[in-house]
């Protein structure tokens, strides 16, 4: 009985995955452990949340998922319009909406609502691409992409802007589509700026040159990038970062612990976190190859380049190569809400494997 309980419980683990993933929690424990330590409980009870929504995750089926996707969209869609009514501003910005029982972020819901809700679109439609399918799968992405932007929340809009576009791109969008719509948003840029809001103009002004306010705008990546620099190859050993110690590293446990690992592992320790990272992404492009359906695969695929996205920009902006945008590094920064959704991106990245051998009828 406890044999059939314990392989029940088991089996939609994927092995791989989930050996990636335990590494990486495990590192960020050790993380807040010397950046924030008065946060460990708070992590560790973050973490088996998500574990316990991952294994949740894993045990839907592809098909099941499928049929939530239109679901999970329209329920997204229709909180981040309650919330852009009725949302509580914070810090210049209405991002979170009070049901009552619970304060919910909405936009977390459509970092895997968007990929769900194109990758059924998109299965729907496997026979024949007409150039209005595209238009409206282009019209079901900006819709929450601009509601987003709206409260403003840059980050957030982007990420759930490159989930949509991956989909799209592995739906099979044409090349000369794609190079005629890069050509066309680099025309645009003098546009967007003008619609930027101030303070992320601020951001983009601060990235290419910190110096001009050290002490105001430019601090956080100033900090950041002097507790990078300063771990050399083989880093100043864990609890040892002055920059950390000291305080002198703004968000040292959320956006920046990125900065906070650099300078106590060093270059040797930043390539070890790119490995782990490279793995992941390895490990769910191979599941999106030999997912059983268009759905499973595009699905897979826009999850897997998720983590990318989140990775890329979060280490882009903490070296100080992008603007600070608000981006988490994936499983390893302090969080709840972010943690519990990459884990169930993980957690359907295991469903799919595990339902690779369907047979389609």
């Amino acid at each position: 009985m406890i044999r059939q309980l314990w392989a029940r419980f088991i089996d939609p683990i994927d092995a791989s995955l989930m050996t990636i993933t335990g590494l990486l929690a495990l590192l960020a424990l050790g993380m807040m452990a010397s950046a924030s330590p008065e946060r460990m409980n708070t992590q560790l009870l973050n973490i088996s949340v998500a574990l316990a929504a991952m294994w949740v995750l894993a045990n839907i089926p592809p098909q099941r998922l499928m049929q939530l996707a239109l679901p999970i969209y329209l329920l997204g869609v229709f909180l981040l319009i309650a919330t852009a009514l009725f949302g509580d501003i914070a810090k210049g910005a209405r991002r979170w909406l009070d049901l009552g029982f619970i304060r919910v972020q909405p936009s977390e819901l459509l970092k895997l609502g968007m990929p769900m809700l194109l990758a059924w679109y998109f299965d729907k439609r496997e026979t024949l691409l007409r150039p209005v399918d595209w238009f409206l799968a282009v019209i079901l992405l900006v819709v929450p992409v601009g509601l987003i932007m709206r409260q403003p929340d840059l980050g957030t809009s982007l990420l759930v802007l490159s989930s949509g576009c991956y989909v799209i791109f592995f739906a099979g969008l044409p090349w000369k589509v794609i190079f005629g719509l890069l050509a066309a948003s680099i025309a645009a840029l003098p546009l967007a700026w003008g619609l930027l809001h101030d303070y992320q103009r601020d951001r983009v002004l601060t990235m290419l040159d910190p110096e001009k306010d050290p002490l105001g705008k430019g601090f956080h990546i100033i900090q950041s990038t002097i507790a990078i620099g300063s771990g050399g190859l083989f880093g100043k050993g864990w609890g040892n970062g002055t920059q950390t110690q000291l305080d002198f590293l703004p968000e040292r446990h959320t956006d920046f612990i990125f900065a906070v690992f650099g300078e106590e592992f060093g270059l040797f320790g930043n390539i070890v976190l790119l490995v782990l990272y490279t793995m992941l992404i390895a490990r769910g492009l191979m599941i999106a190859a030999n997912g059983a359906t268009v759905f499973a695969r595009l699905l897979a695929g826009a999850i897997t380049l998720i983590f990318f996205t989140y990775a890329f920009v979060n280490m882009g902006m903490v070296s100080g190569i992008l603007p600070v945008v608000g981006v988490p590094l994936p499983l390893v920064s302090y969080g709840g809400t972010a943690l519990v959704t990459l884990f169930c991106a993980i957690g359907m990245l295991m469903s799919i494997q595990n339902n690779r051998l369907l047979v389609q009828k």
